[in-house]
């Protein structure tokens, strides 16, 4: 009974992460153009989320929104990681250029 306790003790505990993670969501736009006046809207009033399932040319994340979910620095390429990692939870970042476009990130957690 004792040892059985213990085991399920173990096996229903928290497990603990060792590496820093954020949640957050993007827009991925060709242009820089298009990606200011997307900032502007998502700053300025409009749903962040409706502006990504609208022009997100990432045709993973678009449909919900634009939600990448939990992510180490390491999983994304490190000018977006430094953006992401620095913006504030429940802020919208300026654009931000890597190898794949124009990125506009929601920092939720």
């Amino acid at each position: 009974s004792i040892a059985r306790e213990r085991i399920d003790a173990q096996l229903t505990g928290p497990i603990g992460q060792s590496a820093e993670q954020v949640r957050a969501a993007h827009i991925l736009v060709d242009t820089e153009d298009l990606a200011n006046s997307l900032y502007q809207q998502a700053t300025g009033g409009a749903s962040f989320e409706e502006l990504a399932r609208e022009n997100s040319i990432d045709s993973a994340t678009a449909p919900n929104g634009g939600d990448l979910g939990w992510f180490t620095r390491g999983q994304m390429v490190d000018p977006f990681a430094e953006v992401a990692f620095t913006t504030p939870a429940g802020q919208v970042s300026k654009p931000v250029q890597t190898e794949f476009g124009w990125h506009i990130i929601k920092v939720y957690e």
